[in-house]
């Protein structure tokens, strides 16, 4: 996919042109040697930033497994590592999803769990939009009694601009189904992902 000499209706040259103007806007020589090979690592790499654009993230849920023995109880998926860009600067984010569901008859593969948030997270974004995304994502493809998406994350937007605040992160989160609708059920999810003080 990063190989694509075309996406979106502009050429890989466009591209790399246009690596080169910032490059000389940000006041250096593009020309030099080592900036010369920039703007293609520049463009190879935002292939693979913003892959996202380029897959729908509910395909990853549509194989599920019915042969459950009846478990009913939530499944849940910690510490999913992420990155993604701000959409306002362009500048990382840098974190942690954690999801769960309350299944109904079927369960996917877990890993299909991290695609999903893979899938929004490599995408320009704002936190709160991409947890609702990848809620509202499980939740119409599973189908499921109830799902939680927390997301825990640094945004280079804020650490390295702007008030300069380090060691600063933002807590996401959207309960849909039980998870919203039964107080106990929620508190139970929270602790499992052992955030309860923070939501």
């Amino acid at each position: 996919m990063s190989d694509q000499s075309t996406r979106h209706d502009v050429t890989r040259e466009q591209a790399e042109e246009a690596v080169r103007t910032l490059l000389r806007w940000a006041g250096d020589d593009p020309s030099r040697e080592g900036l010369l090979d920039t703007p293609k690592r520049v463009v190879k790499a935002y292939g693979d930033w913003f892959s996202g654009y380029v897959e729908d993230p509910a395909d990853y849920l549509k194989r599920t497994f019915e042969e459950v023995e009846g478990y009913d109880e939530m499944v849940v998926l910690r510490d999913i590592e992420f990155e993604s860009h701000c959409e306002h600067h362009m500048a990382p984010i840098i974190g942690r999803a954690h999801v769960g569901y309350l299944p109904t008859n079927r369960v996917v593969g877990i890993s299909k769990l991290a695609r999903v948030v893979d899938g929004y997270a490599r995408r320009f974004q704002v936190q709160e939009k991409m947890t609702a995304q990848i809620a509202q994502c499980i939740n119409e493809t599973l189908q499921p009694r109830g799902v939680a998406v927390v997301i825990e994350a640094s945004h280079e937007c804020m650490t390295t601009r702007g008030v300069h605040k380090r060691g600063v992160s933002m807590v996401t989160s959207q309960m849909l189904g039980v998870f919203r609708e039964d107080p106990r059920t929620r508190a139970e999810i929270l602790q499992f992902l052992g955030i309860q003080r923070t939501c």
